[in-house]
Parts: C-alpha cells; sequence; structure tokens
C-alpha cells in the first residue's frame, strides 16, 4: 500500500507475488487542495466546484468502507465487491468525463487530481480484490510522523552509532505509546532502574528485564497515561 510513486510499481512488476495497492487518501489531496485554495469566504462556489464533487464521490466510498471495519477479511470483500464497486465504477467514470469535457484548468489541482485518479486507477482498485487490503496507508503514515516531524530537532545525530542509538529509543518510545504508556515517566523509571541492574562488568542480564518491558504489568503507576 503506497502512493503512486513510480518506483514502486516497478518493483511490483519486477517480483513475482508482489501487489501494488494505491492509497486513496492521495487520490484526494490534490482535489482537496484545490478547494482550499478557493477559500473559505466562497463556499457556494466551492461546492459547486468539479474538485468539491470529487471529494463528495470519495467521501461516499469511504463512508461504506468505514462500515466494514468489524468483518473478517472475507466478508469484507464481499461487501466491497457488492456496494463499494459501483461507486468506484462511477467515480472513474467520472473522472473520465471531466477530464474529456476540458472544463478544468489543464494545469491546475483538480486537473492534476484527476488524472493521479486516471493514471493509478489500476492500483486504486486493488482493495476491491483483496480484503486485507486497507483503501489507504494513513495508519502507517501516522505511525512515522512523529520521526519525521521531529528530525530538524536531532539533525547532530551523524554518525552510524548515533543512528542506532536514535533507533533504539524511538523503538522503546513507540512501544510504550502502543502499550498505553507515558513515555517520558517510562523513560525516567527505566534509566533509573537499569543501573541497578548492571553488574561490575557493565553487563545486564537480559532475563532480569523482563518487569521493564512496556507490556509489564509491574511498572509503577506513574508510567501509565491517564486517560482524560
Amino acid at each position: 500500500m503506497t502512493d503512486g510513486l513510480e518506483q514502486y510499481h516497478k518493483i511490483a512488476r519486477e517480483l513475482d507475488g508482489l501487489t501494488n495497492a494505491n492509497c486513496w487518501a492521495h487520490a484526494r489531496r490534490s482535489f482537496a487542495d484545490a478547494v482550499k485554495a478557493i477559500g473559505k469566504d466562497n463556499d457556494q462556489a466551492a461546492k459547486l466546484s468539479t474538485a468539491y464533487q470529487a471529494l463528495t464521490r470519495i467521501a461516499a466510498i469511504y463512508k461504506l468502507e468505514g462500515t466494514l471495519k468489524d468483518l473478517s477479511a472475507e466478508e469484507r470483500l464481499h461487501e466491497r465487491q457488492a456496494s463499494i464497486k459501483p461507486l468506484v465504477d462511477e467515480y472513474f467514470a467520472w473522472v473520465k468525463e471531466r477530464l474529456a469535457d476540458t472544463t478544468c484548468l489543464p494545469k491546475g489541482k483538480t486537473a492534476e487530481g484527476l488524472k493521479y485518479s486516471v493514471n493509478q486507477e489500476e492500483y486504486l482498485r486493488v482493495f476491491l480484490t483483496n480484503g486485507d487490503v486497507p483503501i489507504d496507508n494513513s495508519a502507517s503514515e501516522h505511525s512515522i510522523r512523529p520521526f519525521t516531524v521531529g528530525r530538524k530537532n536531532w539533525v547532530f545525530i551523524y554518525s552510524v552509532k548515533g543512528a542506532e542509538a536514535s533507533a533504539v529509543v524511538y523503538s522503546i518510545t513507540e512501544t510504550a505509546k502502543l502499550n498505553n504508556l507515558n513515555p517520558y515517566y517510562y523513560l525516567k523509571y527505566i534509566l533509573e532502574e537499569l543501573p541497578e541492574r548492571t553488574d561490575v562488568d557493565g553487563h545486564i542480564d537480559p532475563h532480569d528485564l523482563d518487569d521493564l518491558l512496556p507490556w509489564s504489568d509491574s511498572l509503577p503507576t506513574e508510567c501509565r497515561k491517564v486517560n482524560r
């Protein structure tokens, strides 16, 4: 599950058994940019725009997809074929009509979105053929966002050892989040505990760390997030 970068498609073509699916969140981005450019003060014009119509059609696809999240892969595939595929077919037919009638500026964001959908149609349809394929890759993008947003704060990590240390800290931090821990207090706790478990040669027995793992029931209360 990727965006429309050609290199991903090339890899899929060259490796047997690999299928490249495209992300519908990427397919809607140019349309969202076009509507945003119209401005909030011109709401009527925005709603009459081709970009807004495209977003409405994609939203209908997402709305139906959202009702299938608790189904098995087999059930999800059946429902996608029955209810979502007709919307997808209609969407691509509509997109091609809009490109053919030349009502959109050829180099504008709306035209960019229409062309993207047509060029990536094969890959955008993949989720209709496999119930395990998500409609977009938003989950993976959200998971890496903390690292990509903060990377400018640690440009001083320029060595291999520095990168390895950064990877270790991020692995611990993100795993703590997945286990509903407060990363700050969890890191503080384990950094205070580790020296106490180090022998005179500076070694730690891995078996002596089980109670410090993010899923341990024996972690202090302050390490756990308070749900508000």
